[in-house]
């Protein structure tokens, strides 16, 4: 029986905007093309893995853009920090996380719809449920967690703990959902959740022999291993 369905925010129900990015950088002088900033993706995000696994938590959003922005643009290391850490300030207001992941929304709304409590649990800047709300999507979760409010980051159990009391909900009967394998996935198993691993990569790697972790390329991906698990979907 499954009666709790997190999702991650960004690379699960929303993802990095590349077009977006460009104009960004284009106003700070630097040149990157949405192609370029696309194909240096895949090795950001498995920095951002490497430096969470390792414990550093406090800056993994900057280490993710700086290492993106100098392979897209080839500025040194030292700019694409100052520029990392640039996009970092503007994010509360210019938020480059806002293209949907195809089908998780639509997703999200037919949990809700057969009854199973649908939030939201990300690692982010503070300003999530702004953002989702501007997307026209502020209605469709019972609860936004966002680690720039509660002062706590996945994989941090506490902040999975926070999740379970905002959302009224048992450990036993949660999924979690998420791309990151460190901060969504061991976090979520830590605190005896279940998780799906979300993207090509995680479908690429695949579960290994936890049965509590299933992997999903898309959407519908999900929705199967949700089923699987007992979510009341036809």
């Amino acid at each position: 029986m499954i009666a709790t369905v997190t999702f991650d925010a960004g690379q699960t129900l929303i993802e990095l905007d590349p077009t977006m990015l460009a104009a960004r950088l284009a106003e700070r002088g630097v040149a990157a093309t949405p192609a370029a900033l696309t194909a240096a993706q895949p090795a950001a995000w498995e920095l951002y893995d490497r430096t969470v696994r390792a414990g550093g938590h406090a800056r993994p959003w900057q280490v993710f853009m700086a290492a993106l922005v100098a392979a897209a643009t080839g500025v040194d290391a030292a700019h694409a920090d100052a520029l990392a850490g640039w996009l970092w300030s503007e994010q509360p207001r210019h938020n480059l996380w806002r293209q949907p992941v195809p089908g998780m929304i639509e997703l999200a709304r037919e949990l809700a719809d057969a009854g199973v409590t649908v939030g939201v649990l990300s690692n982010s800047e503070g300003q999530l449920a702004e953002l989702l709300a501007e997307l026209g999507w502020a209605d469709e979760f019972s609860a936004v967690i966002d680690s720039g409010r509660v002062g706590v980051d996945k994989p941090d159990p506490r902040i999975f703990a926070l999740t379970l009391d905002a959302l009224g909900a048992d450990a036993a009967t949660t999924v979690h959902i998420g791309d990151s394998r460190s901060a969504d996935i061991d976090g979520a198993r830590a605190a005896g959740w279940r998780a799906i691993w979300f993207g090509a990569a995680a479908a690429a790697t695949g579960a290994g022999p936890d049965a509590g972790i299933a992997v999903a390329a898309d959407a519908a991906a999900v929705r199967a291993a949700l089923i699987a698990w007992g979510a009341p979907l036809a």
